[in-house]
């Protein structure tokens, strides 16, 4: 019995060595044959993961100006449309909150930028103008880190 386990030992250990020998010729390069599709399908990747994730890089936490809150729409009405005269670099949203309709202005990403068009909006709507925390809006085509 102590001879069989001897002699399989043996020859495993031989078999083992004998797969653990390299050529000579050639042992530190290999070469490997990638298919051209892959880079093709590595390019479709990347457009279907651009197209995918651009709108939850447009919008992000920022800052808006409130300029009115109000229940009359006609009032509201009007000053979107002072603020479009006034102002027409800003973005307006009308938005309905019962039972206030409700116009924020800007996209604005730190309270420091909407500082100066606080002030600004404050000489033609003096009550009741606020910076508040919102969704913004974002170009992430034109904007760097967004």
């Amino acid at each position: 019995m102590k001879y069989l386990i001897c002699c399989s030992l043996l020859i495993l250990s031989h078999s083992l060595f004998a797969q653990t020998q390299v050529d000579s010729t050639d042992s530190s390069s290999v070469t490997v044959h990638k298919d051209p599709r892959i880079d093709m399908l590595i390019k479709k990747q990347i457009q279907i993961n651009e197209l995918t994730t651009r709108d939850a890089r447009r919008h992000v936490q920022g800052y808006r100006i409130l300029v009115i809150s109000t229940n009359d729409r006609n009032k509201a009405n009007s000053a979107k449309t002072k603020i479009y005269q006034e102002f027409p670099e800003l973005n307006a949203y009308l938005m309905w909150q019962s039972p206030n309709m409700k116009l924020k202005v800007g996209d604005f990403k730190s309270r420091e930028e909407a500082e100066p068009y606080l002030s600004a909006i404050q000489r033609f709507f003096p009550n009741g103008v606020y910076i508040i925390r919102d969704i913004i809006e974002v170009n992430p085509d034109k904007s760097g880190t967004l």
